[in-house]
């Protein structure tokens, strides 16, 4: 039986540690819960106890249930350690080598992974002290799962939310698997909006946020994935551990996801790319006059078109945003473009994935067969995105 130690920290987001407990256990994991101080003044240790079906730890100086140091025993316990949620403090002491309480004295005598599920407030989060120990601890082999986007516990919107339970236990499961479904493999995933200049000043482009490509490359690294995200002009903190490719124009992201193709062996096409371009680009500023401007558009290239007829081992998967006739213009694309499958999102409207953090999705196969999804969080769709990848992985290889 594989086993976790989770280490919960004190911020308001440790009662829904108590389902991430309760979802490993479902899974047949034996987690042992450590608790700090300031976790204690949220959730009682009798509620992770009864849960986790063990003792709880809540202190360095405990009298142990075995002979052996606790924090040590603690420490050589555990296949993974899990710190969920994660505060800016503990995150900051571990990144100073500080080991003042049984919880960070349990990460110092680690000798497997430890992950950390950070959720704090989003300016603690975009903080560059903490931005610094997050980027420190990277660098020395730790392992971060990013914050979600929503609503905090200050009232406020923004990053910094605990991604939901189902996110955070499979991402443990995939550590406790070995690298993950997808380790060896390079996952080329693109994101966001282009913008198509008008002028110097000017662009046309359109509402997509980057969450959902984003999401999949996050995703795809805890898999275990070598990560080429190429991105245009987006608002997000791009992932950890990922090799960004930042472009603007539908031309600019072309040039980059073709040269980045060859050596994929996945690739989620999410990003919004523009369909027109202007035929010209005017130098400096459209001085405004009287009366309508008129602009010429040309078509720009298919991407994932000229993709489906280079593939050979690649699988690739295609996202379909259509304000009519989703289920029927998703399949066309699928036949036209040779993809695997695709994902088929509302345009407009209040299901609408654009700018969402929720979409309502349906998977297109061939054959036609369809998976009706419903309205789902996007980063649980990342997670079911790449299942299905990985599921056409596993078949080929049969």
């Amino acid at each position: 039986m594989k086993r976790i130690v989770l280490g919960v920290s004190g911020g308001i987001a440790a009662y829904r540690a108590l389902d991430v407990v309760r979802g490993l256990r479902r899974s047949g994991v034996d987690v042992h819960v450590v608790m700090t101080e300031a976790a204690q003044r949220f959730v009682a240790p009798l509620s992770f106890r009864t849960i986790s079906e063990n003792p709880v730890h809540t202190h360095m100086f405990q009298e142990p249930s075995q002979w052996n140091v606790n924090h040590v025993g603690l420490a050589e316990l555990g296949d993974l350690i899990l710190v969920c949620p994660a505060t800016a403090n503990v995150i900051g002491k571990v990144s100073g080598g500080i080991a003042d309480d049984l919880l960070t004295a349990v990460i110092m005598a680690a000798r497997v992974p430890v992950a950390f599920a950070p959720a704090m407030n989003e300016a603690m989060w975009l903080n560059p002290v903490v931005r610094a120990n997050v980027e420190r601890l990277l660098s020395l082999g730790y392992r971060f799962i990013e914050p979600a986007w929503g609503h905090l516990a200050c009232g406020h919107q923004g990053q910094g939310r605990l991604p939901e339970p189902q996110v955070i236990v499979e991402y443990a499961l995939s550590i406790l698997e070995g690298s993950g479904g997808l380790a060896g493999l390079k996952v080329l995933v693109t994101a966001g909006p282009t913008r198509e200049a008008i002028d110097s000043i000017r662009f046309l482009s359109n509402r997509s946020s980057g969450l959902m490509g984003y999401l999949v490359a996050e995703v795809a690294r805890n898999r275990g994935a070598e990560v080429v995200l190429v991105t245009g002009p987006t608002s997000l903190s791009p992932p950890h551990g990922v090799r960004l490719m930042p472009v603007e124009s539908a031309r600019e992201m072309r040039e980059a996801a073709l040269r980045e193709f060859p050596g994929a062996h996945v690739v989620v096409m999410a990003a919004a790319v523009a369909d027109y371009a202007p035929c010209r680009v005017v130098p400096g500023k459209i001085k405004k006059t009287e009366g309508p401007l008129e602009l010429r558009l040309e078509r720009t290239a298919d991407i994932l078109q000229e993709m489906g007829k280079l593939k050979d081992r690649q699988i690739l998967v295609g996202f379909a945003a259509e304000s009519e006739n989703l289920l029927e213009n998703a399949r066309s694309k699928m036949e036209r473009k040779n993809l695997d499958f695709v994902v088929a999102n509302p345009a407009g409207g209040p299901d609408s994935a654009f700018g969402a953090r929720e979409s309502r999705a349906m998977l297109v196969w061939p054959q036609g067969k369809t998976e009706d999804l419903g309205m789902v969080p996007k980063e649980v769709l990342a997670q079911t995105i790449l299942d299905r990848v990985e599921a056409l992985l596993v078949s080929r290889a049969q």
